[in-house]
Formats: C-alpha cells, sequence, structure tokens
C-alpha cells in the first residue's frame, strides 16, 4: 500500500485527534502546584502506528483489517476513545456484530463505563436481539447515578420504540424495572413507564393497574398522572379518577393537557369547567387565556375573543425572549391569525391585514398568507387572490392541501362551483386516497346541484372511513333538504349521531329531517336547545323556518334578525328570508 507524504500527513491528523483523546501524560507546568500524577497511557510508538495502519484501512475501504487492527489496539490500552472508535467503525461499515463485539470488549475492560453498556443495549436493539438486552438494561439501571435514574425510565418506551413485538418489550421493561417498582424515589416513575408500555403493547388493563400502582407509590408524581391522562376514555372511569387525584398538585401545562383531553372527547362542558378552575389557579398562564379566546371566537363572540386574546399577548409579550418556547411562539402566531379573523369579521380589512403581518412562526407562514388571499378575495379581487395562492411555495403534502383548499373556498365564496369542481377533480386525480378532497368535491357537486355524483362520491368516503360522520351527515342532510327519501335521511343522520353524539350541526341536521317529516313540534325543541347552546346562523335560519311554519311570526322574525347579526350575508340566511318573505 502507498500513498503520498500529504495523504499520509492527513491520516496522521486523523489519528493525533484520536489520540488527544486518549490517557496521554500531562506535564505540570512549573508556576503551578505540582498536579495529580496522571494515570500512564499504553500508547506506545508501536501502538500508534497500528491506529494508523487502521485508519488508513478503513480510508481505503478494508473495514475489517481496520476494526481488527483498532479493536486490538483499544484491548491494549484499555482506552474509551479507542473503543469508541472500534464501535464506530463497525456500526459505519454496517457490521452490527463486530460492533457487538467491540461495545461488549468496552463493557468487560471497563466494568463501569455506561457509554460502553448503552453501546452494547442499543446495538443488540439494531439486531432485533430484543430479549438479550435485558442484562444490559438492568446494568444501565445500575449504573446511571441517582439523580438522573428518573429521566432514563421514563425515556425506556423511547428506547424500544421500533421493537415489533411490543408484549416482548413490556415484559422485559417490567423485569428490568421490578426491583425499583416500590422505589420512594423512582417507583412512581417505573410503575408509569411500564403502563407506556403495557400501552403500546395494546393492554390497557395493564397500563391502568400500573397508573394505579404508580399513584399508590407517590400520590404527587406527575408521570403516573400523565399515563393516565392518556387512558381517559368511557370505558376506562378509574383513569380519569387518578387524573382528578393529582390535579390538585397538577402544574398549569398537565391542567391543560386534561382540557384539551376533555375537548377532544366532546365533553365541552367538564372542558369549561377545568378551564375555569385553572384560570382561577393559575391567572398569568397564557394558554388558558389563547384556548378561551379561540373558544370564544369558535362560538360568535368576538368581543370576549378578542379581550381573552389580547390578555393571551400581554401574557406573552412579557416573557423574556430567551425563555420563549417554540410552543409559545406558535400560540403567538395562532393568536395573531385568530386576531386578524376577527377584524375581517368586523369588515376591518386594513386591521386584519396588520395582525396577519405579525405572524413569524414559520409553520404558520403559510396560513398567514392564505388568510391575506381571503383579504384580497374579500375586496372581490378573486382572480388576484388566486394568484397569490398559486405563487406561494410548497415544503409538503399539507401545504398543497392547504392551498388547494383555500382555492376551493374562494371560488365557492365567489359562486364559481365549476372551476372549483375541476380544481378538485385535478386534486383527487393525484392523489385519490385524499378522502378530505373527495369529500370537498362531493359538496362542490351538491352546489351544481348534480346529486347522482355526490351520493356516489359520498358512498365511497362512508365506505373507507365508516366510523367518520360527517359524510353520513352530509348525504342525509341533502336528501332531508331537497324532502327526498327522507326515512333514509334520517337513518344517515343518526348514524352521524351516533359517531359524534354532541356535534350540533349533525343535530341541526337531525332537526331539519324531522320537520321535513312534518314532526315539527320535536324540530322546535330540538332546534330550540341547540341554538341556545350554540348561536350559528344556519342553526339560527333553520329554527327561524320552523317558527313561522308555526304560525309564530313575531318569534321568528326576533331569531332571524339574531342570526343576521351572526353573519348577514350568509346564503341559507338570505334565501330563507326571501323565500318565506319575511318583512324584516
Amino acid at each position: 500500500m502507498s500513498l503520498d507524504y500529504y495523504e499520509c500527513m492527513r491520516l496522521t491528523s486523523v489519528v493525533v485527534t484520536l489520540l488527544l483523546s486518549c490517557s496521554l501524560p500531562v506535564h505540570a507546568q512549573t508556576n503551578k502546584p505540582p498536579a495529580p500524577a496522571a494515570k500512564k497511557s499504553a500508547m506506545d510508538a508501536p501502538l500508534f502506528y497500528q491506529l494508523l495502519l487502521g485508519e488508513m484501512d478503513f480510508r481505503n475501504e478494508e473495514p475489517g483489517a481496520a476494526f481488527s487492527l483498532v479493536l486490538d489496539a483499544a484491548r491494549k490500552t484499555n482506552d474509551p476513545a479507542v473503543f469508541r472508535r472500534a464501535v464506530q467503525m463497525a456500526l459505519q461499515a454496517r457490521a452490527g456484530d463486530s460492533a457487538l463485539q467491540a461495545a461488549k470488549a468496552w463493557s468487560q475492560a471497563i466494568p463501569n463505563a455506561t457509554e460502553a453498556n448503552r453501546f452494547v443495549l442499543q446495538i443488540l436493539l439494531g439486531l432485533n436481539r430484543v430479549g438479550d438486552t435485558l442484562e444490559p438494561l438492568k446494568r444501565d439501571l445500575l449504573l446511571t447515578p441517582r439523580s438522573e435514574l428518573r429521566e432514563l425510565i421514563w425515556a425506556l418506551p423511547v428506547i424500544y420504540e421500533r421493537v415489533a413485538d411490543r408484549q416482548q418489550a413490556a415484559n422485559l421493561a417490567q423485569e428490568a424495572l421490578s426491583g425499583l417498582l416500590q422505589d420512594a424515589n423512582v417507583g412512581a416513575t417505573a410503575w408509569a413507564t411500564v403502563g407506556r408500555m403495557w400501552l403500546r403493547a395494546g393492554d390497557k388493563a395493564a397500563a391502568l393497574s400500573a397508573a394505579q400502582n404508580g399513584q399508590g407509590v407517590d400520590p404527587l408524581s406527575e408521570h403516573a398522572a400523565v399515563l393516565a391522562l392518556s387512558l381517559v376514555g368511557p370505558e376506562t372511569p378509574l383513569a380519569e379518577k387518578l387524573v382528578n387525584q393529582f390535579l390538585p398538585n397538577a402544574r398549569p401545562e398537565f391542567q391543560m393537557a386534561y382540557i384539551k383531553t376533555l375537548f377532544n372527547a366532546q365533553r365541552g362542558d367538564d372542558a369549561n369547567a377545568q378551564l375555569q378552575a385553572l384560570k382561577a389557579s393559575a391567572p398569568n398562564y397564557p394558554d388558558a387565556w389563547l384556548i378561551e379566546g379561540s373558544l370564544a371566537l369558535q362560538a360568535n363572540a368576538p368581543e370576549q375573543a378578542e379581550a381573552h386574546l389580547q390578555r393571551y399577548l400581554s401574557l406573552v409579550a412579557a416573557i423574556p425572549v430567551d425563555k420563549r418556547t417554540p410552543e409559545t411562539i406558535r400560540g403567538r402566531s395562532q393568536a395573531y391569525l385568530a386576531m386578524s379573523q376577527i377584524a375581517l369579521s368586523r369588515k376591518d380589512v386594513a386591521a386584519a391585514d396588520t395582525w396577519l403581518n405579525k405572524v413569524d412562526n414559520p409553520e404558520d407562514l403559510l396560513r398567514a398568507q392564505l388568510r391575506r388571499a381571503s383579504l384580497i378575495a374579500e375586496r372581490g379581487q378573486v382572480e388576484e387572490a388566486l394568484t397569490l395562492i398559486q405563487s406561494l411555495p410548497e415544503r409538503s403534502e399539507e401545504d398543497v392541501r392547504l392551498k388547494n383548499a383555500t382555492q376551493v373556498q374562494l371560488l365557492r365564496g365567489s359562486k364559481q362551483f365549476e372551476r372549483a369542481r375541476d380544481l378538485l377533480k385535478v386534486a383527487v386525480g393525484q392523489n385519490p386516497s385524499n378522502l378530505d378532497q373527495l369529500y370537498d368535491l362531493a359538496m362542490v357537486h351538491e352546489k351544481l346541484n348534480d346529486l347522482a355524483e355526490m351520493e356516489v362520491i359520498l358512498r365511497h368516503v362512508i365506505s373507507n372511513q365508516p366510523d367518520q360522520p360527517h359524510a353520513y351527515n352530509a348525504l342525509g342532510f341533502s336528501l332531508a333538504d331537497r324532502n327526498l327519501r327522507l326515512a333514509e335521511a334520517k337513518q344517515l343522520i343518526v348514524k352521524a349521531l351516533e359517531l359524534a353524539p354532541n356535534d350540533p350541526f349533525i343535530t341541526d341536521s337531525l332537526a331539519w329531517v324531522e320537520f321535513r317529516l312534518g314532526n315539527k313540534e320535536e324540530a322546535l325543541r330540538i332546534l330550540s336547545r341547540i341554538y341556545k347552546e350554540k348561536p350559528d346562523v344556519e342553526i339560527g335560519a333553520h329554527l327561524g323556518e320552523v317558527l313561522w311554519s308555526m304560525e309564530r311570526r313575531a318569534e321568528a322574525i326576533d331569531i332571524f334578525k339574531e342570526a343576521q347579526k351572526l353573519n348577514p350575508s350568509n346564503d341559507t340566511l338570505t334565501e330563507t328570508i326571501r323565500r318565506l318573505r319575511v318583512p324584516l
């Protein structure tokens, strides 16, 4: 093997860098107190040359020879840096068994070397030898300082994340942690970790039992409470009991996670009660105000929404710049977007644009630009808005979807349904498995009064997403609105309500099909209740029409006027008032 002078010098530099991290003697300077004698290194000229040859072989794509030379040098020096290099060489050469051999030799040579043991553990997992990781895992737990032990235990589900046999991983973790499960300091975390792994394995009963055991060891453990929170659901009432037992000692972040869980379960009243409790106990916790502002905006209460969002923004502004997390920056951008929406609802386009200019979170910049396009369309400049959208860059498939959805929305808003249909057909052709786009295409066909094609598409969506309520509701309402196949329409809407029992818009559909069936009293009962809970313009239009048909004209006019305040340009409301010839 021949190398020119400069190549040899370059490789020598690599080895020197490696050797500088080894245990070489350090000479004390004369003007300082004598330093303790350094451990004498086993590195001598022959070993130096051996390492150099190993690096040269590795550069010349002879990893087997290189590995043998470096591992032999590591065994002679017992130096962690040389062992590490041997492991790295084997891993780079994708020689898992050799990497394991080097890591084991390192661990045997230096029994208290945490890094060596963790290499053994990770390489065994990479080789899918899960059962062999029990002893290295136990050893890792023993070698880890007590101050770091809780963090290591909590990270175990991530370490075993790619294991295919999750039940095996859960059993192994429970066995490895068995000696720590009753430990006063880390026992609750150990139980919570075992529970998380059983949950990943699909055993909710074992996970719930682990959460209960963890809270029994330490009632103040957030880890046990986090596990219980992940199990909250109608079939596991004990999980929510454990969460509520922890709540008096919970941080605001945990309380907020519980609130979001309740909202996701469509338990709005319970979520709002917890939100008010959080605001009372932690009035300066910003996220509570952000959530309440978003809820107020969703409930068509822009003044309340604005007050809550302004409070949120003032609290965020008081956080030092170096203490702001990515979540804080994202939340602030969400607030700016919401404030822009409030300004737009007041027809204050300039203020809406000012709020959009404040958005600085990279993930929300596209949404801000899409919202800006909507502002342009509000001025009647639909083509300019579409051109802006088409010019925006796309970083992901989600960006493409958002751009298409916004263009469809603008085209529908300007009643250009044929163009919206054609755009969606192209998008569906490019990604036929995107059921959201298929649903949008069905709704455009409904606007074009092409009910046959709408039904074909919605039936396809239902067959592929039988647990999603919206396609059932859309088909049922479209039939009911046209007085077609009313019994079937009601059946579809009832199915949608079974899947989303608290959805006010699906409940509105049920009221409407009852009205079409002639059950006016039942329709009035349902609509009166949901309009009080959610004063939406279209629900108001339906309630007003039911009252009008029952000759309760004065009440109907009051409802129509209220609905006009919510959205005077709503098509359903406008058409209803025109058709009934309501004198407003």
